[in-house]
């Protein structure tokens, strides 16, 4: 059976938050969990399919992947169906309510120790986003406290094992058909207790620093486009894996350009006596110029393609094409010599003030985007 869109399963649009998806999971998982509806075989596979389509898009690597190649990306990402294992990261929903932090025996405390993501808005110029860029970010994040080396005590002291959960850092309690970890209310999760805490970083074991970093932004880029560099987010508690950074861009609108997946449109006026009789102008390319030659009879909003002028493709490198739209110009102001040629014209050309068929509006229509 062909499986269900994520989004259309978790009922919100392609552009969604991670907060708006985390809602939308959180009501789902409310309304069909096992607890709540025992021996409801369907609503236990709706709770099903709704945690394995949140699984896939509260993660941003699996979100990319599936938003470009839809569930085939997904083959051998780790996304098989409802595995328990993939829990770990959802102890915040359930604990809303049910009271409790973690579900199927995995505690906060290997979960807590990661580093956290990070988030840097980029905003970049539409032909850099075209051809590609070479630039820093400088961006404030938490790094391991050189003083403690990351310990979190004080010179001469370390942490000492909690009492209360043995340095597990959870306790455990059985809830429905569900093993239940609750993180240890003595050490917050850790399974260490700091008696002597470090005087630089107050016992956290981190503090914030300013960090400078080198990005390759592609070429072909676009607006919400997001970029991972592993490793580059904060620091983990007692030497465990750092978070990612996540490098969102924003492509300023250029002037003249408008782009369309990896096409370009531009449009591009002529006059009267152009349209008419046919010409050879230059237009205007993102690299500089290009030839075009406009046959005699030329309308407004016809369109000429000028091949592999647009933007490169992300996965590809193919280039699209550059689109132009004529428009023909009717002057405003002639001189005399000009005005006796248009009478000239006005009796030699036939006249034709009939209606137009209504489809022909709505093919201008679609030419300029109303």
């Amino acid at each position: 059976m062909e499986k269900q869109d994520y989004y259309e399963l978790l009922g919100v649009d392609r552009n969604a938050s991670d907060q708006d998806i985390k809602s939308a999971y959180r009501k789902m998982a409310m309304q069909h969990h096992p607890d709540r509806n025992p021996g409801d075989a369907t609503a236990e596979e709706k709770f099903k399919a709704a945690a394995e389509a949140y699984s896939v898009l509260s993660d941003n690597d699996k979100r990319n992947r599936y938003d470009r190649f839809g569930h085939q990306g997904l083959s051998g990402a780790g996304s098989g169906g409802f595995n328990p294992s993939d829990f770990s990261d959802f102890g915040d929903i359930f604990g809303d309510f049910f009271g409790f932090g973690d579900l199927f025996g995995q505690g906060r405390r290997g979960r807590s120790r990661r580093g956290s993501d990070l988030q840097y808005d980029l905003e970049v110029d539409f032909k850099d986003a075209a051809f590609g860029l070479n630039t820093e970010i400088r961006f404030p994040r938490m790094e391991r406290c050189d003083e403690c080396n990351g310990s979190g005590s004080a010179k001469g002291s370390g942490p000492t094992v909690c009492g209360q959960c043995g340095g597990h850092g959870q306790v455990q309690f059985q809830q429905g058909f569900f093993s239940v970890s609750r993180p240890c209310s003595s050490c917050r999760g850790t399974g260490r207790i700091i008696e002597n805490p470090c005087s630089g970083c107050r016992g956290e074991g981190t503090v914030q620093k300013q960090r400078t970093l080198k990005v390759n932004v592609p070429a072909g880029v676009d607006t919400g486009t997001r970029l991972r560099l592993n490793g580059e987010g904060e620091s983990g508690a007692e030497g465990a894996s750092p978070g990612d950074l996540y490098v969102v861009l924003h492509v300023r609108e250029h002037s003249i350009f408008e782009r369309s997946e990896n096409d370009l449109h531009c449009q591009v006026p002529i006059n009267f006596a152009q349209a008419s009789l046919g010409t050879e102008i230059d237009v205007p390319t993102l690299e500089g110029t290009a030839g075009l030659r406009i046959p005699a009879g030329t309308q407004t909003g016809t369109k000429f393609r000028i091949r592999h002028q647009g933007i490169a493709d992300l996965r590809s490198g193919r280039r699209g094409d550059l689109i132009i739209h004529t428009k023909v110009s009717t002057p405003q102001k002639l001189t005399k010599t000009q005005r006796k040629l248009f009478e000239q014209l006005l009796e030699d050309l036939p006249v034709d003030n009939n209606p137009v068929e209504k489809g022909v509006f709505e093919k201008v229509k679609d030419f300029f985007g109303g």
